[in-house]
């Protein structure tokens, strides 16, 4: 019987593909002329398709001239507004060129789906005129976003908290840094608000309550050594990121030593955003395979998602003093049924100063057997060499890191599992 049932749905599955399919076919025949058409012009030099139209509610303007002036072109399919379909992340590969340096590969992405972009011009239509829909720019004026403009002098916390996970708990010293490094202004340098224009004010504050990754990457930039894609600008509704190279997710099967070797590179990660001298935490709050690449030369990773980190200023933790401040905080494991799940509570993130949160999240969700992702499990050390697994070693510190026994026990595993992984990554090279 059971087999009969796995028979007939796997002819549905046939059927269901074979019909998908079909569709796309006789669509490509049906548009056949539109299709060749869209494969000939450059969208992304089209102000309607940046969304252009409406800044300031908008990422920035910065690059710009480079979009419209046709230095960026999208990639083979990427240019087939058929595929858009499947494409719910608005996420798009793109070559870029410039006359001295040759042509080079960028992401480009709208930071959020169609039905997302389009509930942030619902939702300020609302906000100021009740209404769903009405015009934007005028409208804007009428929001939060536009009541920091004038003669306000700096961005505060009373004014921002809770809008973002960026800014789930903002310190006066995080948003200096945040309006110092805002790449969409040509003043930048200044933590003063009110040296930005009344447009780029609107723009920093609307990606802070909407998309604040593309702020994220500014503030905590690559060329400073931080583990995140490096932003390079915007224009309209669309941000351009440095390429790294192909996600986590296809090294899943690489060889051990080339899985070491990440394994390694990702603890590391966990370390450095958890306790560096700048003494500001940021913790991951959405960890999975598709938010971290590998760059193809350097084997380096990198984080390529970072819409859900929050920032903790370790500082101010200590000045104020919350209950519990300095007692260490240990993340629970979530034994859910779900991908990439993660238990944590953004109010004791913001008021502890020692946390486990990084070390508990790439261990669940990246490294050890409780790590599953799509339709796999073991995590992305599993099958490892016979002499490791009867050693028994890693084993036991991945399991501790991830579901600790002992009290502070995640905390001793984190430490041994990072010098454990770099000592065989040491003798694999």
């Amino acid at each position: 019987m059971l087999r009969l049932v796995s028979l007939k749905l796997g002819r549905l599955y046939r059927y269901v593909k074979l019909a998908v399919l079909g569709s796309l076919a006789a669509a490509l025949v049906l548009n056949t002329h539109s299709l060749l058409a869209s494969l000939q012009r450059n969208e992304l030099s089209e102000r309607r398709f940046l969304q252009l139209n409406k800044c300031p509610a908008c990422w920035g303007t910065s690059w710009c001239r480079k979009f419209l002036n046709g230095q960026l072109r999208l990639e083979s399919w990427g240019r087939l507004r058929l595929f858009d379909f499947f494409n719910v992340k608005n996420v798009y590969f793109a070559r870029y060129g410039e006359p001295r340096e040759g042509s080079r590969r960028v992401v480009l992405k709208r930071l959020g789906s169609a039905q997302e972009l389009a509930d942030i011009d619902t939702k300020i239509c609302r906000r100021a005129t009740g209404r769903g829909r009405c015009d934007l720019l005028q409208a804007l004026h009428a929001t939060e976003f536009a009541s920091l403009n004038g003669d306000v002098r700096l961005l505060t916390p009373d004014a921002v908290e809770g809008w973002s996970d960026l800014v789930h708990c903002p310190s006066q010293r995080l948003l200096d840094r945040l309006v110092r490094r805002y790449a969409e202004t040509k003043d930048s340098g200044s933590f003063l608000l009110r040296n930005l224009k009344d447009s780029e004010r609107m723009q920093l504050l609307i990606t802070l309550a909407f998309n604040p990754e593309p702020l994220v990457l500014q503030s905590f930039p690559s060329d400073e050594g931080w583990p995140f894609a490096k932003y390079l600008g915007a224009c309209g509704r669309m941000v351009a990121v440095n390429y790294v190279g192909e996600e986590l997710w296809s090294y899943f099967n690489a060889p051990w030593e080339k899985r070491v070797d990440l394994a390694w590179q990702l603890m590391e990660i966990a370390e450095q955003l958890t306790n560096n001298d700048f003494e500001f935490a940021l913790y991951l709050l959405d960890v999975s395979f598709d938010n971290f690449a590998v760059g193809p030369r350097d084997g380096k990773v990198i984080i390529v998602d970072a819409e859900n980190v929050l920032v903790a200023d370790k500082r101010l933790i200590r000045q104020n003093k919350p209950e519990n401040w300095d007692v260490w905080y240990e993340s629970k494991f979530d034994d859910c049924d779900k991908e990439a799940c993660l238990s944590f509570s953004k109010e004791i993130l913001c008021a502890r100063v020692t946390v486990d949160h990084n070390y508990y999240a790439i261990c669940q969700n990246l490294l050890s057997r409780h790590a599953t992702w799509r339709g796999t499990s073991g995590g992305l050390l599993h099958d490892p060499p016979a002499e490791i697994a009867k050693d028994g070693r890693l084993e036991a510190l991945l399991d501790e890191c991830a579901n600790p026994k002992k009290r502070y026990g995640r905390f001793q595993a984190a430490k041994e599992l990072r010098e454990y992984l770099a000592q065989l990554n040491s003798n694999v090279r």
